[in-house]
C-alpha cells in the first residue's frame, strides 16, 4: 500500500458508512478508489453515463440535477463533505438520470463497484449501512416530491427556512446561491425572491447580507410551512 492509499484508508475510516469496515477490508477497498479534483462548475458526471461505482465528497460541494427539454435546470440535491451519491449504481449498472457538477472547488472519491461489492460481502454491517443510505435518499425524494406538488410557494420557502435555521438564535445561513435554492424548491428565482420579500414585509424574517437571514417569528413560519 502506497502513501496515498494509506491516507485514503485513514480518511475513509472516519466517514460513514466506511467506518463500518475493518482495516483489512479498507485496505483492499482503496485499490478501487480514485481521487477526482473538480474546479467550480466542472462536470463530474453527465446524465446518461454509467459511473461504474459510487462517489464520496471529501471537500467542496456537488450539485445533482436534471435538465428539461427546454433547458431548465432542476436541482435534486446538493452533496457536501461526507455525502455520497450514485450508491444505487453498486446494485445496478443502469445509466444515471442525474448529472453531477461541482459548485465550488471540490475533491471527490470515485469508488469502483466491484470494490464496494467485495467490501459488502466481507462485512454485512457495511452493506446494511449502504442500504440505510439508499433508504434515506428515497425518503428525501418523497419529501421533495411532496414539497413541489402539495405545497404553495410560500409554504415551500417557509419550510426551507425553518429546516435550515439554527435551533438557538433562528439564524439561517444559505448554503448556496438563491437560484440554486429556488431550483431545489421547484420555483423560479423571481418567485423565490418575491416570497422572501413578502415574508420580510410581514415581519417574519430579517435579511442579513447576501446569505444570512434571521427568523423573527419562527412559530408563525412553522405554521405557514405545515
Amino acid at each position: 500500500m502506497n502513501t496515498i492509499q494509506a491516507q485514503t484508508v485513514q480518511t475513509l475510516a472516519l466517514l460513514d458508512p466506511f467506518d463500518c469496515l475493518d482495516s483489512a477490508t479498507l485496505g483492499r477497498l482503496v485499490h478501487g478508489v480514485r481521487s477526482v479534483r473538480a474546479s467550480r462548475t466542472e462536470m463530474i458526471m453527465h446524465r446518461g453515463t454509467e459511473p461504474g461505482g459510487m462517489y464520496l465528497v471529501l471537500e467542496g460541494e456537488v450539485k445533482l440535477f436534471l435538465i428539461s427539454s427546454a433547458g431548465a435546470e432542476k436541482v435534486v440535491r446538493l452533496a457536501g463533505p461526507g455525502d455520497t451519491f450514485c450508491e444505487e449504481n453498486i446494485f445496478s449498472d443502469t445509466r444515471q438520470t442525474l448529472a453531477a457538477q461541482a459548485t465550488r472547488n471540490s475533491i471527490v472519491l470515485h469508488i469502483q463497484r466491484n470494490a464496494v461489492q467485495a467490501a459488502m460481502a466481507a462485512q454485512p454491517r457495511f452493506a446494511m449501512a449502504l442500504m440505510a443510505r439508499l433508504s434515506e435518499r428515497m425518503q428525501e425524494l418523497v419529501e421533495g416530491m411532496e414539497q413541489c406538488t402539495q405545497r404553495s410557494s410560500t409554504q415551500r420557502v417557509a419550510h426551507y427556512l425553518v429546516q435550515h435555521a439554527d435551533s438557538d438564535d433562528g439564524e439561517v445561513h444559505l448554503p448556496c446561491d438563491k437560484q440554486t435554492i429556488a431550483s431545489q424548491l421547484n420555483l423560479t428565482p423571481e418567485t423565490f425572491s418575491r416570497v422572501l420579500n413578502r415574508l420580510r414585509r410581514d415581519g417574519f424574517i430579517v435579511p442579513r447580507g447576501r446569505r444570512a437571514i434571521t427568523l423573527t417569528n419562527r412559530l408563525q413560519l412553522e405554521r405557514i410551512a405545515a
